[in-house]
């Protein structure tokens, strides 16, 4: 794909969002589109979501009790990724909390090394969501698919979002090498996953859509004030923030 191709759509977006955000197999040859296929984040979040909400249904076909089926929902929502999110939360919070200096906080987040913020983050954002999704599906099939479908497509786009609000905070990594994403390819995303929040969640949407909101500006407003701007670890750290508000949000 051409370097100046400015359109809003391709084909190939799909297939790039979700090579570049799960370990799915897909087949993409548009790399070059980079951020501008920002638009379809929420739809392969949605995909994901899918057959994480699918091995749910299959699991309460077997019979698994609701916190069962949470573990296998929450186990496949990893998988499918290959932990990327959990793995920039973790970084996040290690960088975010650990150093004293942007610069310093820039290389805590780059070192692959785990420290305690990064522990207590994933151990809180494991908890939250698997005792979310426990009791969602405790109040039926539906709510949990609901849930699991409305986190995924919401928190991709809350990802866009970020990166088209902050600027880079260093000058490579995979945030920086997608460049910054095009207002109107986040708009039509944010547009897609508000519909598809309603559609299935219903009023409770509305609240969704709020705390994800709100949660997405208070990690973006950190993110800021900490390294100066976005990276790939602080998408990552957007998503979780966001799937967590979105699914304690429709327990309201």
């Amino acid at each position: 794909m051409a370097e100046n191709d400015t359109a809003l759509i391709r084909a190939g977006d799909i297939a790039l969002a979700l090579s570049l955000l799960s370990r799915l197999p897909v087949r993409c040859t548009c790399f070059a589109r980079g951020a501008r296929a920002a638009w379809a984040y929420p739809l392969a979040g949605l995909v994901m979501g899918g057959l994480a909400a699918l091995g749910g249904l299959v699991a309460l076909w077997c019979g698994l009790p609701a916190p069962l089926v949470a573990l296998v929902v929450l186990t496949l929502g990893i998988v499918s990724t290959g932990a990327m999110h959990e793995d920039g939360l973790a970084d996040s919070a290690d960088g975010l909390w650990g150093g004293w200096t942007q610069q310093r906080r820039l290389e805590i987040m780059r070192d692959s090394h785990i420290g305690s913020y990064g522990v207590i983050a994933l151990c809180l954002s494991l908890a939250a969501r698997g005792i979310a999704l426990w009791l969602l599906f405790a109040q039926s099939p539906a709510a949990g698919v609901a849930g699991v479908l409305a986190a995924a497509t919401l928190s991709r786009a809350a990802m866009a979002g970020v990166m088209a609000a902050l600027p880079h905070a260093r000058a490579d990594g995979l945030s920086h090498s997608q460049g910054r994403a095009p207002m109107a390819a986040v708009l039509l995303g944010l547009g897609l996953s508000i519909g598809g929040a309603l559609i299935l969640a219903g009023g409770a949407g509305l609240w969704a859509l709020l705390w994800a909101g709100l949660v997405t500006v208070a990690v973006a407003a950190l993110a800021r004030a900490r390294i100066g701007g976005q990276t790939g670890d602080i998408l990552g750290a957007t998503q979780q923030m966001v799937e967590i508000a979105v699914l304690v949000s429709l327990l309201a």
